[in-house]
């Protein structure tokens, strides 16, 4: 609230107890033994802005799309909700509403070169007239799509019976008989043996075209191509509902939404030799609410803040967040995973969320000078990180994703397991879940370090939350490190995550 000039921020109550999670419900499910294809995992998820809509992308190329029907199943008058006297206890509840497919493979016949048709981000536009809009991505093309309710049209009200009728051809029953008569040249019948009903017809009416159901459709509106030479990592939309930006390991170009012919490069980080080149952009994103900020993370761990308003190509950034190496700590594993898989902004603009391999960290946008928050994903790796090299997981590119209010942030790991931790003041929250029914299976092996509060977000005290140093599971088992928890989203107004394991998407609840 604003209370003479200044603005503070009134937590909810309980805000910093940890969540029970439960869960809600999967689709897709894996039965025992089942093999799972390839083109069928999961390679995207994003809620729009009102968390009625869950899509997701997989790596055939596809787009599937669920509505939210616990709010459609609960609409009352609202003289009848007013004289409930106790709320409406109720959890985001989705179905199955349309897929389609989006991207196909493709070969780049110029640079001899085969592209998937994997989709690497899909993004949310504004909705309009009843039509959904999303942005959706493979590794070089980026493609504008409208999904909208479209009415089936019939043509009904005919003089004819239509059961009586077959094709283009006579009417069944009629009087009529194609075999009997002869024909002349220009298509008459020399035989007049066609007969009136009794009492001739009674009126003659033309034919009337109703809509009696509606089908969904989805189109393609704008296919916006030819802008990277290298893989787009990420799209994000900008708070003005008119353009987005899609970045490359180079490159951020800026895109009007209307427009696929052209965009403009408003960062390069390309060297003028590529001997030179020591760092990629690995992760872009709007600001919420600025539409002139954006910022970028890169594989040495740092975030730049930009401001498009101080020059058409951003070479120079407004701010620089990185966290300090400790002292002695250097080894060659430090630059890989150092490296910013993703980055969130937080709702109200204040912070950004950013997950490298071992951490989330919570960087506050008035401080670059370190982290204000930093969480242990998975520190038990640690000691394992030569074999993660050997075996290539250690380049595993995990997202991250922030409650609504703020006060929490998830992210995911290996045995399909994902982290929710509490980042308000005294928050010593820090779960492990399971991606499966039982999502408190895991419980037993979290042995989380609760983390002592000096202060709150905006301060200059850095924590440390949530190590977990158990290398096994609650039965004793290793860590799978094949089955990994890459994408999931926190639903935008609601205690609910959705998370992508394999080819199964599930949703959970607190």
């Amino acid at each position: 609230m604003i209370n003479g000039g200044s603005e503070t921020a009134v937590a909810p109550v309980g805000g910093s107890q940890p969540l029970d999670w439960k869960f809600s419900q999967v689709f897709g499910e894996r039965t025992a033994g089942e093999e799972i294809q390839e083109v069928d995992i999961i390679s995207a998820i994003e809620f729009n802005r009102n968390g009625d809509h869950l899509a997701t992308g997989d790596r055939g190329g596809r787009v599937v799309l669920f509505e939210r029907t616990d709010t459609q199943d609960h609409v009352g008058h609202r003289r009848d909700i007013e004289k409930m006297d106790y709320p409406i206890n109720r959890h985001p509840e989705f179905r199955y509403k349309t897929e389609f497919q989006s991207h196909e493979p493709e070969f780049d016949y110029l640079k001899s070169l085969e592209i998937e048709e994997k989709i690497n981000k899909i993004r949310w536009c504004q909705s309009s007239n009843g039509a959904l809009f999303l942005l959706s991505t493979n590794d070089k093309t980026i493609k504008l799509w409208k999904v909208q309710e479209k009415k089936v049209k019939k043509v009904c009200n005919m003089n004819v019976d239509s059961t009586k009728a077959m094709g283009n051809g006579p009417i069944v029953g009629s009087s009529i008989s194609t075999s009997s008569k002869q024909h002349i040249a220009n298509g008459g019948c020399t035989s007049n043996d066609f007969s009136f009903p009794t009492g001739g017809f009674p009126s003659l009416h033309l034919p009337v075209v109703t809509s009696h159901e509606t089908n969904l459709m989805a189109r393609c509106r704008r296919i916006y191509t030819h802008a990277h030479d290298y893989h787009i990592n990420s799209i994000s939309n900008n708070s003005d509902g008119e353009t987005f930006i899609s970045a490359d390991d180079l490159r951020i170009n800026l895109w009007n939404l209307e427009i696929s012919s052209q965009s403009f490069n408003i960062v390069d980080v390309k060297p003028a030799n590529m001997e030179d080149l020591t760092e990629v952009i690995t992760s872009a994103e709007f600001h919420p609410t600025h539409c002139n900020m954006l910022a970028y993370s890169s594989s040495k761990g740092s975030i730049r803040l930009i401001d498009m308003r101080q020059s058409a190509l951003c070479d120079t950034h407004s701010k620089l967040f990185e966290g300090q190496e400790a002292p002695g700590s250097r080894s060659f594993f430090t630059e890989i995973i150092a490296s910013i898989s993703d980055i969130k902004f937080a709702k109200d603009g204040r912070h950004i969320l950013s997950r490298d391999y071992m951490t989330l960290k919570l960087w506050d946008i008035n401080m670059d000078s370190g982290p204000v928050a930093t969480f242990q994903v998975h520190e038990y790796l640690r000691p394992k990180l030569c074999d993660l090299y050997e075996n290539d997981s250690i380049f595993d590119k995990f997202e991250c994703c922030l409650s609504g209010n703020g006060l929490r942030v998830a992210t995911g790991s290996y045995s399909n397991l994902f982290r929710v931790f509490g980042c308000s003041e005294g928050s010593t929250e820090a779960t492990t879940l399971e991606a499966s029914k039982n999502p408190m299976r895991r419980q037993g092996q979290a042995t989380s370090r609760p983390s002592r509060s000096l202060g709150n977000l905006s301060g200059v005290v850095r924590r440390v939350k949530g190590a977990d140093n158990s290398g096994v599971d609650a039965n004793g088992n290793a860590f799978d490190f094949t089955s990994k928890l890459l994408h999931l989203a926190w639903h935008p107004t609601e205690n609910s995550i959705a998370c992508a394991a394999s080819n199964s998407l599930y949703m959970y609840y607190a």
